[in-house]
């Protein structure tokens, strides 16, 4: 291997263009394929926004050097010094014939995983060669959609005046109550790993920072192993003070809609690999309450009582009648955490609300209670001690104002706009019941 010393790419293979012809470029990549025909060889080298072809002839560039680049090992890194010449026969119009290389990073042999080969690889082999996988240009085009959606959600934020924060990530006890905690030895004390900023956001209404928001890792030590969780998740949250939950599920629905919105202008290339088209949704969403929900599963055919959660079959059933993002709002107070509001005239109602698209659900909010008495009457009814709980219910004791938010997945919802099936394909390294590692 070679050092780089002051070689530095000059284009990417995207940014390639007709201006370019017959100049000198620096390309750098990994080398997908070499096709060697005796006297001519073409190396396909791929980058993050594509393939451009280098053409080797032998007569012109000597044995040596011909000898030296078609023996690489396929997914060697290299980088190349050429002048760029158009064909009209390689796809991208042009091909790079070089001068010099430099061999960066040699391959091993075999790969222990295809980058483009045809044959398929299950989902636990991809994830131990992660590293090889994220080299498939469909498997890169969800991490670009992810990163737009969470540029696409700050842009909402920061234009609605909200402030970045970050909260503890390792407690001293549950946010929701439960036994879904990740335990850790905090020296001499016993600590866990947060499952939500929600009681810290919520803490933060009393100080007058009104509007406050978090992009960070959440965890929850829930045993499932579906295609739908995660032990660790990226969870983007949100908290507004002077605020009812109209007002959380307006930014929502804004932040939904911004994503999509700029994923189309942004990603069009990717979209169109994944095969995924999402319509820009009207606002406002459709707001049905938990009743009118309950009453069309009915209609569907599936039996239950007002009060229990939907079970999966019955959010089939709704997603079929609505087939696009909706909230549902209304629900049963008994349903929803401590800290959710109950309606003054009617409390075994909430003024929680899901955010969902067809038959999956995405996200969770409420109006938050900020009567200190009525929240720690609400403690004790879902089996928690409010003595547990004194440093968050400290805040609520000297100002609170009436406060609302939501978390949303950022895996959930880029599985959504990408039309990905298991959630293990929206993380870059996933964290479930049975993977600790890479």
């Amino acid at each position: 291997m070679e050092p780089i010393e002051d070689w530095r790419r000059s284009q990417y293979a995207s940014e390639i263009t007709t201006e370019d012809f017959e100049s000198e470029v620096t390309v750098g990549g990994w080398i997908q394929d070499i096709r060697n025909l005796g006297g001519i060889a073409f190396i396909q080298l791929r980058d993050r926004t594509g393939v451009v072809q280098v053409t080797v002839i032998k007569k012109e560039h000597g044995k040596e050097f011909f000898k030296k680049i078609t023996s690489l090992p396929r997914e060697t890194v290299i980088m190349v010094k050429g002048k760029v010449q158009p064909n009209e026969q390689v796809a991208s119009g042009f091909e790079v014939l070089p001068k010099e290389m430099k061999v960066l990073g040699m391959a091993n042999t075999p790969l222990p995983l295809g980058v483009v080969d045809k044959v398929d690889a299950d989902m636990d082999t991809r994830l131990d060669a992660r590293f090889i996988d994220l080299r498939k240009e469909e498997v890169a085009a969800v991490f670009k959609i992810r990163s737009t959606i969470l540029s696409a959600v700050r842009e909402v934020f920061e234009s609605e005046g909200f402030i970045e924060v970050h909260t503890p990530k390792i407690v001293a006890t549950a946010t929701e109550g439960g036994t879904a905690l990740f335990e850790a030895s905090y020296f001499e004390k016993k600590a866990y790993l947060n499952q939500s900023p929600q009681l810290y956001k919520q803490m933060l209404m009393a100080t007058g920072f009104d509007r406050v928001y978090e992009i960070g890792p959440a965890f929850r030590a829930e045993e499932h192993d579906t295609t739908r969780h995660l032990n660790e998740f990226t969870s983007i949250d949100i908290e507004i003070a002077f605020s009812d939950e109209e007002d959380a599920m307006g930014v929502l629905e804004r932040c939904v809609y911004n994503a999509i919105l700029r994923t189309r202008e942004k990603n069009e290339k990717e979209m169109r690999i994944l095969g995924a088209d999402m319509d820009i949704p009207a606002l406002p969403l459709q707001r049905i309450t938990y009743s009118e929900c309950l009453d069309m599963i009915k209609e569907g055919g599936f039996e239950m009582e007002w009060g229990e959660d939907f079970p999966m079959e019955a959010m089939k059933i709704l997603g079929e009648k609505v087939p696009d993002f909706f909230f549902i709002t209304k629900w049963p107070t008994k349903s929803k955490p401590f800290y959710t509001q109950p309606y003054e005239d009617k409390p075994e109602v909430c003024r929680g609300f899901d955010l969902q698209y067809k038959e999956k659900e995405i996200t969770s909010g409420a109006q938050r209670v900020h009567d200190v008495e009525l929240l720690k009457k609400r403690l004790e009814e879902q089996g928690l001690n409010p003595s547990e709980f004194t440093f968050y219910l400290d805040a609520f004791e000297y100002g609170m104002p009436p406060h609302a938010g939501w978390g949303l997945g950022a895996e959930r919802l880029t599985m959504i706009l990408t039309g990905m099936q298991n959630i293990r394909e929206c993380v870059l390294f996933p964290r479930d019941r049975k993977r600790l590692v890479p």
